[in-house]
């Protein structure tokens, strides 16, 4: 271990996997969040007791306690629609036109589509699609304005064809939203803004209020209290969401090879999202592990932002392990939002990958490509979840059912199928259903 690695004023962790016990382990893989869980969740059902009992009012308490903004209207007016269009400088404009493009054509690709199948003579199951009716989109505007998510959020709701759109974000300290942030909405189709931030915009969205729709289903990242207030109307039945999607991971593993510039610059990307954010960096060569310290420091001094990004830093982690096999068990165990191969040849380990909400391979794919203008989505599963959920895709707004036919043919070839199980699962009222219309097929 060098000299650096010792010192004590080092913002991160380097660790030896294989000197670790299982609880060392688990300690080194636990996110800032599950910290401090207990007390986001008392602080969060606070805040969802009260936006369904005061409805606009408590919106707007809520807003100037937490914004130090006192707003007599939620709703972004067309006025500042148009003054955000002409604060927005053509360059970015452009940028998040070209964005917009790849993304749409991403998503586009990947939509399903409904389907009819004869599983007996005069037996006909189909799938059909339809979108949510009503969607409410999150777009995270406190430390730092993310027009690209409402790009994420905005062109999947359009490509389902959603009838009723609203998005909330936080209000700037002049009451106003952010101007990329209306531009990237009305590019995208979205023309009902709410300046509402935090988990009083989830509890909105999920309860309804004097000003804004209530929706059926609840989309877009934040912080760890955005996370919590989600999580909370879904387990309420309020409104279902898209997953958890908390603060910003990131997850590289590295063989010797690696530039160490680029993986500092990709963990310090993710670090610098807020305080709560985590970066591991996996790697069997303690040499490169040296080299990505050395340029932490290097570049942690030059960025604007390196408050936030040191903060984040401390509960990250530099750990060398044995063989880049132990480096995928570890990911898929913590299953990270964003995963980095900074391998030799990264598609040929890319079947190791079993959980992870977006996977960057190789030296020229910073995760940072997502984030913006690739064409996959960054709304990701946060915090373990990748195991189970998946990324916001054109899928996620929309609803498929099924459905299915039988005529007088497809009862007499399936029927008796029907009531040999029922009988065997001692439900008669459900054999007899099957039975009655047997015997009228058989008249």
């Amino acid at each position: 271990m060098s000299a650096r690695a010792a010192d004590e004023t080092l913002p991160w962790s380097r660790l030896e996997w294989s000197a670790l016990d299982e609880t060392a382990r688990a300690r080194a893989l636990t996110r800032p969040v599950q910290v401090v869980a207990a007390a986001t969740r008392e602080a969060v059902a606070a805040v969802l007791a009260n936006v369904p009992a005061r409805g606009d009012q408590a919106l707007r308490e809520l807003t100037l306690r937490f914004d130090r903004v006192e707003l007599d209207a939620f709703e972004v007016a067309p006025a500042e629609f148009s003054a955000a269009e002409a604060a927005v400088a053509p360059a970015l404009r452009q940028a998040m036109v070209e964005a917009a493009q790849r993304i749409e054509a991403f998503h586009r690709a990947g939509m399903s589509a409904g389907y009819a199948v004869e599983t007996a003579p005069g037996v006909v199951c189909e799938r059909i699609i339809r979108p949510v009716p009503r969607v409410g989109l999150y777009v995270p505007a406190g430390s730092a304005p993310l027009p690209s998510t409402a790009l994420m959020l905005c062109i999947p709701a359009a490509l389902a064809g959603c009838p009723k759109v609203v998005l909330c974000t936080p209000p700037r300290s002049d009451g106003t939203a952010d101007p990329a942030v209306l531009v990237a909405a009305r590019l995208a189709g979205v023309h009902r803004v709410f300046k509402l931030g935090g988990a009083q915009a989830i509890a909105a969205m999920a309860f309804g209020s004097e000003s804004v729709p209530g929706v059926d289903k609840i989309f877009g990242p934040g912080n760890a209290y955005v996370d919590e207030a989600k999580r909370q109307v879904a387990q309420s039945g309020a409104a279902a969401i898209d997953m958890p999607a908390g603060p910003s991971e990131v997850l590289v593993i590295a063989d010797a090879g690696a530039d160490a510039a680029f993986v500092a610059a990709d963990l310090l990307s993710q670090a610098e999202h807020g305080p709560d954010s985590q970066v591991l960096l996996l790697s069997d060569s303690a040499a490169l592990i040296d080299r990505v310290e050395q340029q932490l420091h290097a570049q942690l001094a030059a960025l604007p932002r390196a408050d936030i990004a040191r903060r984040a830093l401390s509960a990250s982690r530099l750990v060398r392990v044995d063989s880049l096999a132990d480096a995928f068990a570890i990911s898929n165990a913590y299953a990270p939002e964003h995963l980095i191969l900074a391998l030799r040849e990264p598609r040929a380990w890319l079947d190791r990958v079993e959980a992870a909400g977006s996977v960057f391979l190789g030296d020229w794919t910073p995760e940072a490509l997502g984030d913006y203008c690739s064409g996959t989505n960054h709304v990701l599963p946060t915090s373990g979840a990748a195991r189970a959920w998946s990324g916001v895709s054109v899928a996620s707004f929309q609803n498929s059912v099924s459905v299915q036919a039988a005529s007088r043919e497809g009862i007499l070839a399936i029927g008796g199928c029907a009531v040999t199980m029922a009988r065997a699962e001692g439900l008669d009222a459900h054999a007899n259903a099957v039975a009655l219309r047997l015997e009228a097929a058989d008249a």
